[in-house]
């Protein structure tokens, strides 16, 4: 399987992409909106992965995917794109 495709990437998009999607009906985003909180999303799930790995934290963990901090860091990078209405 080529690298690009890892299940912990494939997982990883899947969690983000669904935290797009539920801040986007929050929010009322509509269908303009969705690219940029998907992209929010991913973004910030990769920033929390890596803090968790960088700093050891093992809180919460599906395989690799350091579940805890990604949804942090989405979640976090979804409200500052909306503050700063992006």
């Amino acid at each position: 399987m080529p690298t690009f495709l890892s299940p912990p990437l494939v997982l990883s998009l899947v969690i983000a992409s669904a935290y797009a999607a539920i801040f986007n009906l929050w929010q009322g985003g509509g269908a303009k909106k969705l690219p940029l909180h998907l992209v929010a999303s991913w973004l910030g799930f990769g920033i929390g992965e890596l803090a968790g790995d960088f700093l050891g934290l093992d809180v919460v963990m599906i395989g690799q995917i350091h579940v805890l901090e990604g949804s942090l860091g989405s979640w976090l990078v979804m409200f500052l794109a909306r503050w700063l209405k992006m």
